[in-house]
């Protein structure tokens, strides 16, 4: 059975991204395992402080929050070349891929290592395998924010609900079975079942009208997958997670049932979310 083989049983689809908007396991992972292990892998232990300070930056608290992994690697190499720290064999070519890849993701990159001798593309493929190892060996805090199990609950029963997320497969079923986030979902779509704006379109070519489709997220990305794709985005906003869910709870979620989620409410929630993240 493919991704997008699932039974439609409603005219609604919610998308949900995962790290950041349901699950509180954003912070951690890239304070604990993305950050550190990009240091340590690129040889930049003399600069720690100042490179964690822009790995989160770049990753958690500007306008390319959520960005993806490969390419947050590449926006950080390229900065810290920029401020004379290093310099990376292979980086340009390695940041070429990360835009033009139809997949970014731990498979994708192994191809592309086997067809260029390229020490950047090597280290950043070492680099993700260390930060998934690291992130397995987290202990055990794992949980969602507040009031999205609820949410989650309502809404499967009016709406079809779909995790779509570019974080991997493994991490995304793990957490999401474990909370019992996943018996509400229809499918869980991950970063091997393409990018988050393909995965919409997909499930938009499965007959649900566009302005019956919300995507869920807490990152630009997130927003940019739903315009690209016609639908509506409702933002889960930093620092303000359990109170975002009981919005889209109370007004965002009935309000597409009611068709007064409209382009007027649309711009407002934007507006919010883009002033939460200094856009």
């Amino acid at each position: 059975m493919g991704y997008f083989d699932f039974e439609k049983k409603s005219e609604f689809m919610v998308c949900i991204d995962s790290d950041g908007c349901a699950m509180d396991t954003m912070e951690v992972k890239h304070r604990k395992c993305f950050g550190p292990q990009w240091i340590y892998t690129y040889g930049l232990e003399e600069h720690f402080d100042e490179c964690m300070e822009l790995w989160l930056s770049i990753n958690l608290y500007s306008g390319t929050r959520g960005i993806n992994r490969f390419k947050g690697l590449a926006l950080a190499l390229l900065e810290v070349e920029k401020r004379g720290l290093c310099k990376t064999e292979g980086l340009e070519e390695f940041a070429a891929w990360t835009r033009e890849a139809k997949e970014l993701s731990n498979p994708a990159l192994m191809s592309f290592s086997q067809k260029t001798d390229n020490p950047c593309v090597e280290l950043a493929l070492l680099w993700s395998i260390r930060t998934n190892r690291a992130i397995h060996g987290l202990p055990a805090e794992d949980k969602p924010f507040d009031h999205v199990k609820e949410t989650m609950a309502q809404m499967c029963r009016q709406a079809d609900l779909a995790a779509v997320s570019s974080a991997n497969k493994e991490a995304v079923e793990a957490e999401w079975q474990k909370h019992r986030l996943a018996e509400h979902c229809r499918v869980l779509l991950t970063q091997e079942a393409g990018s988050k704006a393909f995965c919409i379109g997909e499930l938009k070519a499965m007959g649900y009208a566009p302005e019956k489709i919300l995507m869920v997220g807490d990152a630009p990305g997130d927003m940019e997958a739903a315009e690209k794709n016609g639908v509506w985005f409702f933002p889960i906003l930093v620092n303000r997670e359990g109170e975002s869910w009981e919005k889209l709870a109370e007004e965002a979620f009935p309000g597409l049932l009611e068709g007064s989620f409209d382009a007027a409410y649309q711009q407002r929630l934007i507006a919010e979310f883009k002033q939460n993240l200094g856009m």
